[in-house]
């Protein structure tokens, strides 16, 4: 027994880079044995909680259910989706293109939309080429607005 306070009663150095820190062994089983405690404390706790908490995880699947179809509506609204602005796909393969846009104008009928957004809007990446491309497609009234507008 005496041999075994010996032992207890010794200390190591706990070295961190620069910095070294004399720890006595009894402290540092004290410490390991506390910590393992914690960790069991909260897994006991976590799984009273995750038990109390399954009546509203129904309700909290619906409600995270419905506010992903109305991002992804207005998402289809604005010309894009949330798996082709994800997957940054310009132009999607022909069979998911036609899913979207047969989706894009069922959702139309269903919410009675009479003006769209241009899909030229919806479009994320603008760059000085595309602004000159759109300025030669205006009718010369307009662009001359265009013009009036930049040269004040």
């Amino acid at each position: 027994m005496a041999n075994l306070l010996n032992v207890v009663s010794k200390s190591f150095n706990f070295n961190l880079g620069d910095f070294s820190l004399p720890i006595p062994y009894w402290q540092a089983i004290l410490v390991a044995a506390l910590v393992f405690f914690l960790i069991f404390s909260l897994a006991k706790f976590r799984r009273h909680v995750v038990d109390w908490s399954f009546k509203g995880a129904v309700f909290g699947i619906f409600v995270g259910f419905l506010l992903a179809l109305l991002l992804e509506g207005f998402l289809i609204l604005g010309g894009r989706t949330a798996l082709t602005s994800v997957l940054g796909w310009k132009n999607p393969p022909k069979p998911i293109a036609a899913a979207l846009d047969t989706g894009r104008n069922q959702l139309i009928q269903v919410l009675g939309i009479n003006t769209l957004i241009p899909s030229s809007f919806a479009k994320n990446n603008s760059s000085v080429q595309g602004a000159v491309e759109v300025l030669q497609n205006l009718n010369p009234a307009d662009t001359e607005t265009v013009r009036a507008i930049f040269c004040k």
